[in-house]
């Protein structure tokens, strides 16, 4: 089970124990509400029994070896911390590093939670930082567990303290071994920090002579290796070969090359032909090698295996009828192999699942919800990859709750094993409520989330957890309605997960690029945003928000922007030249570039144009190498060596990316804190698999002038017990020998929306045939005459006809008797001829 409370201030626990009387040195949680000390050391001066044992000129710690006495049972400057359900005693020991005494934490039991003593949070003892900067910690420590970690909490001058991360999992010890680790830069609106070690597994930690030193590095002048405009705002390029098959899906592989799917590619003609394609792209000779492929995989689901295998989930069983059914999910499920290139058959799906979700957990395994199923009824089925068993889950095996989550509905993983619904979602509305939500597998309930704007116009809008995945911050931005067809919006949306009931707020507006609204670009006007929008992960610790469209399948958008997670903006940089509106993606490659491709317009045309950004930073001199990595296979709470040509400021894990319709609920950013000395590197990885599920990642070194590294391919993995399906959604059992078990946090534990647990059990959710948006009476099947026109356009034939044309639309049968738009009044069986014109403005 994921650990539970109650009770939290600023990212952790602060306040007495419950009926535990100040100056006891040992404690007991039982009930279930986080639980922990406020720090002594804060008292006045006159209460100390000696006098304060002073920081050096360098260290800015007070006390930092615990000779000094406080108040109470804690030394002066310390004080205690921690949650959950768990025994434990905090105690000042003799036998120390250096001098007389240390400090001991115990856990005897625990079933939730951590202990720690930390740097009392006050003005007095909580050292000063500057943001933008970085400080190496050390310490010298004794263990007996191997859940032990050195935990970072900072004071934001508008928020308080909260949690900042953990910096390193400290490895079991029998005698007292040295330990140093490098922070992040000081987050802007930071002054001070606290920190210490967290004891999160029975066993002990004991702890001496802390140290903590601001780090001076001094930044080499960025020089400019393009012209001004586009070492401001970085350049595209467009390439000469075109991608060759129709493809809306894109994962980046684990040896660099790009797999594009396409199955039919949104037409009739290849459909009916049963032509199916894929096509592997290498971005190092710009070559492409078209793949047979068994299905028709056109809006499947997909994602990475641990391995780096690809798991491809159902597809089109069949195109909608006009006056009929919709589109048709199968129930076929297939595993794509990097190295053989090649598909290969699983075990069905239980439904079929047309425009499914896909997300990775910590533990391997695989959850998807939504889509379509053969009927075209919409799956209230939830689906479980067990990566232990190779194979999907009966449903029996599966937690249900029997909801409808709609077409590709972004499921983020959050660090206890819940899933957030961010809204962000494929066709139409969002969900009936608040539009998002956090659903806890084990418990097997739906908690409504409050905050997102305009909850049913973000369409095709696109979320992505932001960098540092440390930070459980989402962001959600752009989107719109296929169905009412509005103007694309402009609202962006950020989430703290960390928070005790977690709420969006308003970010800033996308800013406005031109639009073509069939006569050529023309500025954006009033709200006028974007749907179809590409977010992408950079390895600068930003994000490049770019493509999209005004309105459903038409109208592209041509405006790219850098997000700052940081300062929570948006920097406006070049724009994709090519059309990038329903069915294009966007994604970053190894080599730090960004790619982008696909544009399918309702005239059914196709962008086979492919396009490349080079960011600013990639234009900013030479590129830091990581020279060396002396091993590829990391473990979960590992420190890793590596070596670089010269210093670096921050190091990361970018999980490649697997992305279809705007949506990529796996992409994530992990930072990796630095322990530093000189060229030698030793990166210190997430001990909780959910902040970085296993599989390959792409690891880059940063310099300080942000400019990355080319990626090395790492492979994170974990225990066997991290692999259980038994495990599955939930937090990983505590460790029975000197590998380290996940530090969750308690965050996200006082949530106030409304708590729906599983409904009655039905087969399906009953949808519109044409929820897609498109009036399937008029054209082939890969047209989309809109359900909906722009409010702009008035309803008479002559104007929607005008409309068409202006957007390229051909020739258009009339599908059946029906003509529902009146684009055919002269009844001869074609839209929009000029007896059809004519007739109409007679009347």
């Amino acid at each position: 089970m994921r650990p539970f409370s109650t009770f939290r201030t600023a990212g952790r626990a602060v306040g007495r124990a419950a009926g535990k009387p100040a100056g006891k040195p040992a404690g007991r949680s039982t009930v279930r509400r986080r639980t922990a000390f406020v720090g002594v050391g804060a008292l006045t001066a006159g209460l100390l029994l000696t006098s304060p044992q002073p920081a050096s000129a360098a260290n800015l710690v007070l006390n930092p070896g615990f000779e000094t006495v406080g108040s109470g049972d804690m030394p002066y400057c310390w004080e205690k911390s921690g949650w959950g359900d768990n025994d434990f005693t905090f105690s000042t020991v003799t036998g120390g590093h250096s001098g007389s005494k240390a400090m001991k934490v115990e856990l005897t039991r625990r079933v939730s939670g951590d202990r720690k003593a930390l740097i009392t949070e006050d003005t007095t003892c909580a050292p000063v930082v500057t943001a933008g900067k970085q400080y190496d910690l050390g310490l010298w420590y004794k263990t007996t567990t191997p859940d032990a970690a050195i935990t970072l909490f900072r004071h934001d001058t508008t928020l308080g303290w909260q949690y900042w991360t953990d910096l390193k999992t400290l490895e079991m010890q029998g005698s007292w071994t040295q330990a140093t680790v490098r922070t992040p830069a000081v987050p802007a609106g930071t002054d001070r920090i606290t920190w210490g070690v967290s004891v999160y597994g029975t066993g002990s930690a004991t702890t001496d002579d802390y140290t903590m030193e601001q780090v001076v590095d001094p930044v080499p002048p960025a020089t400019c290796t393009g012209t001004a405009e586009e070492c401001a705002n970085g350049k595209w390029t467009v390439l000469p070969t075109q991608n060759p098959v129709r493809s809306m899906h894109s994962v980046v592989l684990n040896n660099g090359k790009v797999l594009l799917i396409a199955g039919s590619g949104n037409s009739e003609e290849q459909f009916n032909a049963g032509t199916f394609t894929s096509a592997v792209y290498d971005p190092a000779n710009g070559t492409y090698k078209v793949i047979p492929t068994p299905k028709d995989m056109f809006c499947s689901g997909h994602v990475q295996l641990q391995d780096g295998r690809v798991l491809v989930m159902s597809g089109n069983k069949a195109y909608p009828v006009a006056g009929g059914h919709g589109y048709e999910g199968f129930k076929d499920s297939y595993i794509f192999d990097p190295v053989t290139e090649t598909y290969s058959k699983t075990n069905d799906l239980n439904d079929g699942h047309w425009y499914p979700s896909a997300t990775a957990l910590g533990n391997g395994d695989v959850i998807s919800f939504g889509g379509l199923k053969e009927d075209s009824t919409g799956s209230v089925t939830a689906e479980l990859w067990s990566d232990a068993q190779q194979k999907w889950l009966p449903l029996w095996q599966v937690n249900q709750t029997w909801s409808y989550w709609g077409l590709y509905p972004s499921m983020i993983l959050m660090q206890d094993g819940r899933l957030f619904y961010s809204g962000s979602h494929v066709f139409g509305n969002g969900t009936p409520g608040t539009g998002s939500a956090i659903y806890d597998y084990a418990a097997n309930t739906t908690t409504a989330i409050s905050g997102l704007q305009n909850k049913d116009q973000r369409d095709q809008s696109a979320s992505v957890l932001l960098p540092p995945a440390q930070d459980q911050r989402v962001l959600t931005l752009g989107g719109g309605n296929i169905e009412s067809n509005p103007d694309a919006g402009r609202l962006t949306d950020v989430i703290d997960l960390k928070a005790a009931n977690p709420a969006y707020v308003a970010g800033p507006p996308l800013p406005q690029g031109t639009v073509d609204l069939g006569n050529g670009p023309v500025a954006e006007t009033g709200s006028q945003g974007k749907m179809y929008v590409s977010a992408v992960l950079l390895p600068d610790g930003k994000v490049l928000e770019t493509g999209g469209a005004l309105h459903n399948r038409a109208n592209p958008v041509f405006e790219s922007s850098i997000y700052d997670p940081a300062a929570n903006t948006f920097d406006p940089v070049a724009a994709d030249p090519q059309a990038r509106g329903y069915h294009s993606s966007s994604f970053l490659l190894p080599d730090g570039r960004v790619m982008s491709t696909g544009d399918n317009p309702g005239n059914g045309t196709w962008n086979h144009n492919v396009s490349i950004y080079t960011p600013p930073y990639l234009l900013k001199g030479t590129r830091p190498t990581i020279t060396s990595v002396i091993d590829g296979e990391w473990n979960y709470g590992d420190t890793q060596r590596i070596t670089v040509d010269r210093p670096i400021v921050k190091a990361e894990l970018i999980r490649p990316a697997a992305v279809t319709h705007s949506s990529d609920p796996n992409q994530r950013f992990v930072d990796l804190p630095l322990s530093v000395d000189g060229n030698n590197i030793d990166l210190n990885v997430t001990s909780n698999p959910n902040l970085a599920p296993p599989g390959w990642y792409m690891l880059f070194a940063v310099d300080a002038n942000g400019v990355p590294s080319v990626a090395k391919w790492v492979h994170l993995q974990g225990p066997a017990a991290l692999s259980s399906t038994a495990m599955s959604m939930s937090m990983p059992a505590e460790s029975s020998d000197a590998t380290p078990s996940a530090h969750i946090h308690s965050f996200a534990d006082g949530l106030k929306g409304k708590v729906t647990g599983p409904g009655k059990k039905r087969a399906s959710q009953q949808v519109s045939p044409t929820l897609s948006g498109c009036d399937r009476h008029y054209g082939s099947i890969n047209v989309c005459v809109p359900t909906v026109f722009p409010a702009e356009v008035k309803k008479t034939t002559a104007a929607r006809c005008a409309w068409l044309k202006a957007n390229d639309y051909g020739r258009l049968k009339i599908n059946g008797k029906d003509d529902p738009l009146g684009l055919d009044p002269s009844r001869n069986g074609v839209a929009c001829e000029k007896q059809d014109l004519r007739k109409s403005a007679r009347k």
